[in-house]
């Protein structure tokens, strides 16, 4: 029987979660049984319908309730007394050093638990946590108290920016393999552990699939437009996007800018794009669906991302898949897959002179040259970012893990 690996998430599917649907697709179809676990439920801001197919395939710990999580921990503390305290006291230890505090951390001790049952029910060899947070927190507990083994996915920057708050040393060296979707991803894990456990961390790219990579080549429109494919937040520059297009609509450049997303800063963006005059210019779209997504980038000359903190954002992957050039910042991976000329642009992150030059520069370039840049960025996708291939090399690192238990 082939293994069945488990994936644990905080929550899943998620609008913003495409990429680990496709990467267990991609485990599927190298033969690697995966069965489906979420912390907790998003299900009401689903609008894909392959996210509302994953949701019923997918079991939801917080479901079980206050009192069936209560009655697990009680269960797990009679049957296995020595090691509940042991990982009471590992969950204590590190709630202690962490910003939510002990007390949450006896809530991930009680979800650990109930996890443990599920993993016995379904034959779960292995776990996967996706986020090296709560829910590899909830992964490294459930293997204290005698699960399967855990490896997780670390995407930044949340990790990176509070790597002692979440115990993130504590959780590589528990772990079986680390997996980071960027060399730069990969050097920042090389900080937070000892050289000895260097080996244990693999880079595995986050990718796309057909339905962008078979995409058959449709041209640039005629209308000078560009996207923005985000949560509405404040560290995806969003703000400073909007500046910037008020510079141009003063220069009197024609464009039309289509912010894709919602998010907590929806409405100080309506706000300013009414102030700065530029409802003719911008148009907040709300969250779309894959193929919506597909569709906004269809109909722009680029994707701009003006991000002041990043891991390697899909969304990139998914433009220069269909041929758009993008627009982004020198964060984390990005310079790894944008290469400034080549398939794109790169400029500081936080500065909005240099966005305002290069989104001029991009308006006035001939559509013949973004084209150009469009097959590039797309040759690289495919190289870098073939979500079977990306699926086959994870599928190789679970074999050889389940192949040493």
């Amino acid at each position: 029987m082939s293994p069945t690996v488990a994936y644990l998430i905080n929550q899943y599917p998620k609008v913003s979660h495409s990429f680990i649907r496709r990467e267990i697709t991609g485990l599927e179809a190298c033969g690697i049984r995966v069965a489906r676990f979420s912390i907790r439920s998003c299900s009401t801001e689903l609008i894909d319908e392959a996210d509302k197919l994953e949701l019923e395939r997918t079991r939801v710990v917080i479901g079980v309730g206050m009192v069936g999580l209560l009655l697990e921990l009680l269960r797990i503390a009679v049957a296995r007394p020595i090691r509940f305290l042991q990982t009471l006291w590992l969950a204590l230890r590190i709630g202690r050093g962490s910003e939510r505090g002990a007390l949450i951390h006896l809530a991930y001790l009680a979800e650990a638990c109930v996890l443990l049952r599920w993993f016995s029910e379904s034959s779960v060899t292995h776990v996967h946590a996706h986020f090296g947070t709560n829910s590899t927190t909830v992964a490294m507990l459930s293997h204290a108290l005698g699960g399967p083994p855990y490896s997780f996915t670390v995407h930044g920057p949340e990790e990176f920016d509070k790597a002692k708050a979440i115990a993130l040393e504590e959780k590589i060296k528990r772990s079986t393999f680390v997996v980071a979707v960027s060399s730069f991803g990969k050097s920042q894990l090389y900080r937070w552990c000892v050289y000895d456990q260097w080996s244990k961390i693999h880079v595995i790219h986050c990718g796309v699939d057909k339905l962008f990579l078979k995409q058959q080549h449709i041209p640039l429109p005629d209308e000078p437009r560009l996207v923005c494919i985000g949560r509405l937040c404040e560290q995806k520059g969003h703000l400073l996007l909007i500046e910037a297009a008020g510079r141009l609509a003063i220069e009197g450049l024609q464009f039309r800018l289509a912010l894709v997303g919602d998010g907590p800063l929806r409405t100080k963006i309506e706000t300013l794009i009414a102030q700065m005059g530029l409802q003719n210019h911008v148009e907040i779209t709300g969250w779309a669906s894959n193929f919506e997504v597909q569709q906004q980038l269809l109909t722009s000359w680029a994707m701009v991302l003006p991000s002041f903190a990043e891991g390697l954002p899909v969304v990139i992957m998914e433009a220069l898949a269909l041929g758009r050039p993008v627009l982004s910042t020198y964060v984390a991976g990005i310079p790894e897959l944008v290469e400034p000329g080549g398939c794109g642009w790169l400029v500081p992150p936080g500065s909005v002179n240099a966005l305002v030059e290069v989104m001029r520069a991009i308006l006035q370039t001939p559509v013949r040259k973004l084209e150009e840049m469009g097959r590039v960025g797309a040759s690289r996708v495919a190289e870098q970012h073939d979500t079977a291939i990306e699926a086959t090399k994870l599928a190789a690192l679970f074999r050889s893990t389940l192949s040493r238990l």
